[in-house]
């Protein structure tokens, strides 16, 4: 059986039972932040937790490794939507430790694609389209560095309105300790 038809079942009962009334809120972020953090399962619940936060109070966006990899890509979309439409001040990027990205090695990933089934015709097409498809999947060797990265791609991006603070920081995925890389004050 597929987890589609089992997450189906269980939320045709949740809705029936109204158990999302405690979920209720608007679309603004109570705390008018906008968090970018690692797709990670180990910070679904723990990150937020760690750092007091509830439903409504902040937008999260998810991205592999934290990483925002192009200043006209969707994650900065998303925050310049975060900020302009949905009233967001402030902006978070949070990396982790431990994370999957420190060890995504761009050619076996790539080979593993082509075992998978991706024709190799497909990856010259990419490569004719002007993608470096080793840059864009190539992971990271610091975490830290990864996050001021990001940081500053979306500090100097030229459409961030003047007064939006960027910090950065890194959680541990084991006990949800933040450290700060780069705190904007």
């Amino acid at each position: 059986m597929s987890i589609l038809n089992e997450i189906l079942t269980y939320n045709q009962k949740f809705v029936e039972n109204k158990e999302y009334e405690p979920f209720q809120t608007t679309k603004f972020p109570d705390k008018g932040l906008v968090i970018v953090s690692c797709m990670d399962t180990r910070l679904t619940e723990l990150m937020p937790s760690a750092m007091n936060i509830k439903n409504g109070d902040v937008k999260i966006i998810k991205s592999a490794g934290a990483v925002i990899s192009h200043p006209f890509g969707s994650v900065m979309r998303s925050i310049l939507v975060a900020i302009y439409a949905l009233k967001a001040e402030e902006v978070m990027v949070i990396g982790h430790y431990d994370c999957g990205m420190s060890n995504v090695n761009a050619d076996a990933l790539i080979a593993e694609m082509q075992d998978r089934g991706v024709e190799p015709s497909t990856l010259d097409t990419l490569k004719y389209s002007g993608l470096d498809l080793k840059k864009w999947v190539q992971g990271f060797e610091s975490v830290e560095e990864s996050v001021q990265n990001s940081v500053e791609l979306v500090r100097n991006h030229p459409l961030l309105p003047e007064g939006i603070k960027v910090h950065g920081l890194v959680i541990d995925p084991a006990t949800g300790r933040l450290d700060v890389v780069d705190a904007d004050n």
